[in-house]
């Protein structure tokens, strides 16, 4: 049976609905969250233009009403009334998940405290995208955007140098010549991933130890997504398999070669390989 367009609205909940939209290529984009967008009564966008782009190839036709950081505040009292008269209203940026690194925020906090639903339509983020691929630690930490005072970014490099996962940062290719050297001072010895143009035909990966780190020679344009890794030198090869990779092994060591149970142990323990090694080699031994 094919719904007509009153029926499926009729079985999407009102109220207000954050959506995640593509960071570059049109075609990361999930089918609720059309769904959703095709059957919203407003529409809240970062840049009306930019997401017209997007809503004019998918034949998307619901009212747009433009919301950005420089009048989100102005605007809430009117989106708040529009939310309580039962309307079904999304929230989109530019690229990506709305209220990281983007407007919305203050927009979700006035909800909760209206009691108005809130439901996230998950999809396209550069930020998980970016540690997905980036090899190091899936234990991160998200900055977001690089704070305009020297001062403040010392204060909080100071801080983050510490940490021992990953850390994703958003910035711009002017300032992030001009961190370089903070870059080097702060996170020397750890390796760096750098995104740029994320899902476009000119997406670029640049891979390197911050210790080589150097400033782009020509003019780039776009946002920079980089994944700073896990302090390298101050990890340590631990000295005993834990309990659950105990458990692992033992499941594992009739149906595997000692080879391959080693590869499988190694990529989720800091543990040396022969210590794994050794263990499976026992096992064997106590058959």
């Amino acid at each position: 049976m094919i719904l007509h367009s009153d029926e499926k609205k009729d079985k999407i909940k009102k109220g207000l609905y954050v959506i995640s939209t593509p960071i570059g290529n049109l075609q990361d984009i999930t089918f609720r969250a059309l769904d959703v967008l095709r059957n919203s009564d407003y529409i809240l966008c970062e840049d009306t233009r930019v997401s017209r782009n997007l809503f004019d190839k998918y034949h998307i036709k619901s009212k747009l009403i433009s919301y950005h950081k420089f009048n989100e505040r102005k605007n809430l009292v009117k989106i708040i009334e529009i939310l309580k008269s039962s309307f079904i209203v999304s929230l989109v940026s530019d690229a990506g998940t709305p209220c990281i690194s983007d407007p919305g925020a203050i927009l979700v906090k006035e909800c909760l405290s209206e009691n108005i639903n809130i439901y996230p339509v998950p999809g396209p983020s550069a930020i998980s995208a970016a540690v997905s691929i980036s090899g190091f630690s899936e234990k991160y930490f998200f900055y977001g955007f690089f704070p305009d005072k020297k001062n403040q970014i010392k204060k909080d490099f100071e801080k983050l140098k510490n940490f021992e996962g990953s850390i994703v940062f958003f910035i711009s290719p002017r300032k992030f010549n001009k961190s370089v050297e903070e870059l080097k001072k702060y996170f020397s010895g750890r390796d760096i991933l750098i995104c740029r143009e994320m899902t476009k035909f000119y997406e670029e990966y640049i891979r390197t130890n911050i210790d080589k780190l150097l400033p782009f020679a020509t003019e780039i344009k776009g946002e920079l997504t980089l994944v700073i890794s896990e302090n390298i030198k101050n990890k340590k090869k631990s000295l005993s398999l834990k309990e659950s990779d105990k458990k692992s092994i033992k499941k594992m060591i009739k149906k595997l070669s000692v080879k391959d149970i080693v590869d499988l142990i190694v990529l989720k323990s800091d543990v040396p390989k022969k210590l794994i090694y050794d263990y499976c080699l026992k096992l064997k031994n106590e058959k």
